[in-house]
């Protein structure tokens, strides 16, 4: 193909893809077909759907990161660290709407690991897909002493957050925050490809007093997430106060 040709090509994808995005086949945030699915579509070379793609992201309608294609652009979910809150109230304040789609719900043994941290033999484990507008954003399980949910039902913690489920005060959590690459289920729930970077929270929440009473695990996509912490003054510091450096060696 000449030149001008190829030029009057990558136009027409950059179009036809447009109009898909503007009709809602593919959802903000999500993921778009591969370059080489693409080509195979429009019957071009990726270096031809690569151009349509960068000509589609000058106008701001996708966007690209390294480990996980192109999804169609849209603001990141931001969430704030300030304060013990769910994200789901974040988001509804943003007017988003947040929805749970429980996946698994067991009473049953605790593990070595959360028996450790809740003092506990029997635990409720709770496996749910987190969805914004329609669109996951978090894989999240939770694991809360069994005599505290007795009575909990599925609907309940489909319709509920944990801690309005809780009878009585919370006071804190912990959350330590890290990077991993999808595995395969996650990546299914997530609708991202296999071995993308998600951001992983391990979260640990107390009564005042100190007894730990949940312990949860969340999974975001990294292209979708932002985490906001407000940093004050208190004193010279190499370092911001909660943040800590891990060595991988």
């Amino acid at each position: 193909m000449n030149p001008g040709g190829r030029q009057i090509r990558y136009r027409a994808i950059a179009a036809e893809l447009g109009e898909r995005i503007a009709a809602g086949v593919h959802a903000p945030g999500g993921l778009l077909p591969s370059e080489a699915d693409l080509g195979s579509e429009f019957a071009v070379s990726r270096v031809t759907v690569r151009r349509a793609l960068e000509l589609l992201r000058d106008d701001g309608v996708v966007d690209a990161r390294q480990g996980v294609g192109w999804f169609v652009a849209r603001e990141p979910l931001r969430q704030s660290l300030a304060s013990l809150a769910t994200i789901e109230a974040q988001l509804a304040r943003e007017g988003i709407m947040p929805q749970r789609r429980i996946l698994e719900f067991e009473f049953g043994a605790a593990s070595s690991a959360v028996r450790a941290v809740l003092g506990v033999d029997r635990v409720l484990r709770v496996k749910r897909l987190n969805l914004a507008d329609g669109q996951p954003f978090a894989v999240v399980t939770v694991w809360c002493p069994a005599a505290l949910a007795t009575h909990w039902s599925v609907a309940d913690v489909e319709r509920s957050p944990f801690y309005e489920l809780l009878d009585g005060p919370l006071e804190r959590a912990v959350q330590t925050i890290g990077a991993e690459a999808a595995s395969g289920d996650i990546a299914a729930l997530l609708e991202i490809p296999v071995g993308s970077p998600v951001l992983r929270c391990h979260r640990i929440t107390r009564r005042p007093g100190g007894t730990a009473v949940l312990v949860s695990e969340h999974r975001f996509p990294a292209h979708r997430t932002e985490f906001v912490v407000e940093l004050l003054h208190a004193e010279p510091s190499m370092a911001p106060s909660g943040l800590r450096l891990v060595d991988a060696t």
